[in-house]
């Protein structure tokens, strides 16, 4: 399985795949169009990849960050989400404005995305609420294991979700004492997404 890349890139093109020969092998990875716009002709490029294996085909999609690599993840693993729409997903709100969008039950938000209509965005708002939830705080919790600060750890998973640096300390002064950092956070997104509704 393929973890990440790192080479040249070699052709960006219209379709969302780009080309990056790395060790002199050239492999095509999907990415959003955001992502796709980052990435210069000639440039060494880094990517998180996902491995995508299906019976008649292998799809590497790849991601500049491991936070967007593991919404995607979760977002494949949700009922009726296939890698298509979860890229749409991502494509219209990053992982940051997704999980606010989950935390506030933001129905409108969601069905920005191409092909998601209002009864596929109550559907996903359910199940994401869970899902998200548990895929950031798992990150977090193995983080923990680390040996560093609870609080540390909510304030690197904050900015992880690109949270902004006011926002976080704001949202830090008043966290409970002696939780964990999973409960922590927790307590963290959901102030923030109240403060954003």
């Amino acid at each position: 399985m393929i973890g990440s890349l790192r080479g040249t890139l070699l052709e960006r093109g219209a379709d969302q795949v780009v080309l990056i020969e790395a060790a002199g092998v050239g492999y095509e990875v999907v990415v959003t169009p955001r992502t796709a716009t980052t990435l210069d002709p000639g440039a060494e490029v880094f990517l998180h990849i996902h491995h995508h294996l299906r019976e008649d085909a292998q799809t590497l999609f790849g991601f500049p960050t491991r936070e967007e690599r593991t919404t995607f993840r979760t977002l494949i693993g949700t009922h009726g989400v296939g890698p298509a729409l979860a890229l749409a997903i991502l494509a219209t709100h990053p992982p940051a404005t997704l999980a606010e969008i989950v935390a506030t039950a933001d129905l409108g938000a969601l069905t920005l995305v191409p092909g998601v209509g209002k009864k596929t965005a109550e559907r996903l708002l359910v199940e994401l609420k869970s899902r998200l939830s548990v895929a950031v705080l798992d990150e977090v919790a193995g983080a923990s294991t680390n040996g560093a600060s609870p609080v540390g750890d909510v304030r690197e998973a904050l900015a992880g979700l690109g949270y902004g640096a006011e926002e976080i300390r704001e949202v830090m002064r008043d966290l409970p004492q002696g939780a964990d950092a999973p409960a922590l956070l927790r307590v963290a997104l959901e102030r923030l997404g109240a403060r954003r509704a």
